[in-house]
């Protein structure tokens, strides 16, 4: 087995220091976790390239839901890709599915030469997870020249996904990178890895920062049922990517 990848994911610029100290091998930044995330700040991601030694994925997605999108959506998602591909992103994840939640080919091979354009990682995200063949769509990508794919395998969380996990794994074997994401902690990581061989996990590694300023008398800004908003624990990253480096 290949040797353990720790990626964490980051909302914020305040997040890929925390991945940094704790030692991550590789963030994804975006923005608005909370919304399953969504294109990243360029000043999040040229402080991320300029203070830390991270390989930073970054997120294309200008909206959230699906990933079924427009003409216009799709304008705006290379130009978008253009310029984090030019403020220094080491990679984009990105998605494009058809109605008929299949990879939409057309969409995801502009974008993968527009990324390899600039030598740069092409990394299909969780949008995979909505496919209706996962085994058509992995060999889609394959031959699109994806590099990596970012899967829970189909499931709510990657544990529940183990299975399948395991049998892409199979299918792929050196053709193509899977990383498991989802529900990943530095308590089942060990676990994920020996189940399904899959040698790179994808955690948030998640804590909760208060600010009494998210409430007033009548009005709340909450996003959950606390004042306040999740952030990245630098004590679970250190713990996640010991568990990730031990292999």
């Amino acid at each position: 087995m290949k040797k353990g990848i720790a990626e964490i994911c980051c909302g914020s610029w305040m997040d890929c220091l925390a991945a940094a100290r704790g030692g991550a091998d590789r963030i994804e930044l975006n923005s608005a976790l909370a919304l399953g995330g969504l294109t990243p700040s360029f000043s999040a991601l040229c402080l991320a390239k300029r203070e830390t030694n991270l390989k930073v994925i970054a997120m294309v997605r200008p909206r959230p839901a699906g990933f079924c999108y427009t003409l216009e959506e799709t304008e705006e998602m290379m130009e978008e890709a253009r310029i984090l591909l030019e403020h220094g992103a080491d990679g984009l994840a990105f998605g494009f599915l058809t109605e008929q939640k299949k990879i939409d080919e057309q969409r995801t091979a502009a974008m993968i030469e527009l990324i390899h354009s600039y030598n740069k990682e092409a990394v299909f995200h969780r949008a995979f997870d909505c496919v209706k063949d996962p085994f058509e769509a992995i060999e889609t990508l394959i031959r699109l020249k994806t590099d990596r794919v970012l899967t829970s395998g189909l499931q709510s969380q990657a544990i529940k996904g183990i299975a399948l996990l395991k049998q892409l794994q199979d299918q792929v074997q050196d053709r193509m990178e899977l990383v498991a994401g989802s529900g990943v902690s530095y308590e089942n990581a060990a676990d994920l890895v020996r189940q399904t061989g899959i040698w790179q996990l994808h955690s948030s590694c998640k804590g909760l920062r208060l600010d009494p300023t998210t409430s007033g008398k009548e009005v709340n800004y909450r996003i959950d049922d606390h004042d306040g908003y999740e952030r990245v624990d630098e004590e679970k990253v250190r713990r996640f990517a010991a568990v990730m480096h031990s292999f």
